[in-house]
């Protein structure tokens, strides 16, 4: 690859701090996860807890996949001169993320109740 045929660095290290980003929203969720199994006893019942927390667990893993794969297709995009890819892995991610908020919102009503 001859320098006029690489990306810009510019380009390349913003990909990268959106793969930290989805990285950390990993973590995020993970922490998340864990605290929701066992650090809050009183939320709602133990297998709404539990449920709700291994869902958190399983984005936490989606997460890193979705962003490790995205990741890998901008920078080979960007090597190639393609544009970059749609983002129908990002609107899934999203629509999940929302189920599992307004599950969760249900349940914290239900329990208040």
């Amino acid at each position: 690859m001859t320098d006029n045929d690489r990306p810009d660095e510019r380009f390349t290290l913003a990909s990268e701090r959106t793969f930290l980003a989805w990285m950390r929203s990993s973590l995020a969720l993970l922490a998340g996860g864990i605290a929701m199994i066992h650090l809050v006893p009183e939320f709602s019942t133990g297998w709404v807890r539990t449920t709700l927390g291994l869902i958190l667990i399983g984005l936490a893993a989606a997460a890193a996949l979705v962003g490790m794969r995205r990741w890998a297709q901008v920078e080979k995009d960007l090597r190639d001169g393609a544009p970059m890819p749609p983002p129908h892995e990002l609107w899934l991610f999203a629509v999940t993320l929302t189920v599992v908020a307004l599950g969760a919102a249900l349940a914290s009503l239900v329990a208040a109740l």
